[in-house]
């Protein structure tokens, strides 16, 4: 999904791109993390939105940052081995313990 970068004056291209970086940083981990079928979207999905926000200039230096942790963060992602689907926990790992435990049953 390209999106024209669009030319603003000032404090408002720095609002836009605040808001980029903030959108980014909030869906880029659960994309690459996806489904059963792999990343919603890869990361070079994800490094050519963040180079588009560096290469439109002006950004400030916290916003320099926040991109360079995001750029960091892709690299950390890319660089460990993603765990396939028969290493994960088995079914048997239920998420909620049973109401009561096992020893409390009655027995009809």
């Amino acid at each position: 999904m390209d999106r024209p970068l669009v030319t603003l004056l000032g404090s408002s291209q720095a609002v836009l791109i605040d808001r980029d970086i903030a959108h980014i940083a909030r869906v880029m981990r659960p994309s690459l993390h996806g489904d059963l079928g792999g990343p919603i979207l890869p990361a070079a999905y994800w490094r050519k939105r963040l180079y588009q926000l560096l290469d439109a200039g002006n950004l400030s230096h916290a916003q320099l940052c926040a991109v360079d942790s995001l750029l960091l963060q892709l690299d950390q992602y890319q660089a460990e081995p993603q765990l396939a689907w028969d290493a994960l926990a088995p079914a048997s790992a239920a998420l909620f313990p049973p109401p009561y435990p096992a020893s409390a049953r009655h027995t009809a």
